[in-house]
């Protein structure tokens, strides 16, 4: 098991560089922040973008991994999108991975086009923009033509560190988008049980967790993929409640979504009030506790490797899948 935290990007940098640099010392695998305008309950409430906050992050820590949680087409559009990918992973030196999702129609969508688009239109929309951006990530130039984005002879240069691009995680509950997800991502992402508001306790979701799981191998064997080569993140927090009221339930809920098949937990930076509301300590806590003795025991078990030399561009060329919708 991985593990991972989300950090809302509504503090000052003078204090989020903070929380970025700590949960890098306390040992978690990946650290993420949402890319959106403003976020429900805190519309008034300060937020910062979060590209420059990823690029100030990946200038202050050295090993853990950053990503969007989750980039979508509401206000993005796949060009840009590539070239800020592309820089970011550079200044991360690698340690980026590209989060992906529909979008909720939230107040984002209001403010920057406020079509109203069925079910069906957002899948279409998403699956055009994960497509084009995996062609500008993978092509030294790349040209698109589709019903929602058009681009020719865009180069994205120099590319990606990581070959043939940066890892994408995509966000998908319905088959559409698990089959999606299938075809392109690295990680597919859940945050729990869609069409929620609130928050269950984590025990209470296992099974509808365990069902999406059972899609998601379906949706792999329908694309010719072997599930096993695709990583699963769990998001806590929003509808997943109560991992991280005590080291002991944090415990707990990695065992039985390990069972299950997750290979990343990923929970919230704790917060003084709602949403998120949270102990610093606890988070203290688990890192002491849970991630820790499991890093010790990986580093006793793990033979350790010296790097290839070289630059890793040498002498690749990025390409396409092949793969078309």
């Amino acid at each position: 098991m991985r593990h991972g935290v989300v950090i809302l990007p509504e503090q000052r940098w003078s204090r989020a560089r903070e929380q970025w640099v700590l949960a890098e010392r306390l040992g978690f695998d990946h650290a993420w922040t949402y890319d959106q305008l403003m976020w429900r309950w805190l519309r008034d409430e300060p937020w910062f973008a979060s590209v420059p906050t990823l690029a100030a992050a990946a200038a202050v820590t050295s090993r853990i991994t950053l990503g969007t949680m989750v980039a979508t087409p509401t206000y993005r559009h796949p060009v840009t999108l590539a070239k800020e990918v592309m820089s970011l992973e550079d200044i991360a030196q690698g340690r980026f991975v590209c989060g992906l999702g529909a979008g909720a129609g939230g107040l984002d969508d209001r403010v920057v086009d406020p079509t109203e688009r069925t079910p069906r239109q957002r899948a279409d929309r998403f699956a055009e923009f994960v497509e084009a951006l995996d062609r500008l990530l993978t092509e030294r130039s790349s040209s698109y033509a589709g019903e929602h984005y058009a681009f020719e002879d865009v180069p994205v240069n120099p590319g990606c560190l990581t070959r043939p691009r940066v890892p994408f995680a995509v966000a998908a509950t319905g088959p559409r988008g698990m089959r999606l997800a299938a075809r392109r991502a690295d990680t597919w992402v859940t945050a729990g049980p869609p069409g929620r508001f609130d928050a269950l306790p984590y025990e209470k979701t296992v099974a509808d967790i365990a069902r999406q799981l059972d899609r998601l191998d379906a949706a792999c064997e329908a694309t010719g993929r072997d599930p096993a080569t695709l990583n699963r993140l769990l998001l806590t927090g929003a509808l997943v409640g109560g991992v991280l009221d005590s080291v002991e339930s944090y415990r707990d809920a990695v065992g039985r979504f390990g069972e299950l098949g997750i290979t990343d937990l990923v929970v919230h930076w704790p917060r003084a009030s709602f949403p998120y509301q949270g102990d610093l300590r606890v988070l203290e806590a688990v890192a002491e506790e849970v991630l820790r003795p499991g890093r010790e025991t990986a580093a006793r078990t793990v033979p350790v490797k010296d790097p290839p030399g070289g630059d890793p561009r040498d002498g690749e060329d990025r390409h396409d899948e092949g793969e078309g919708r």
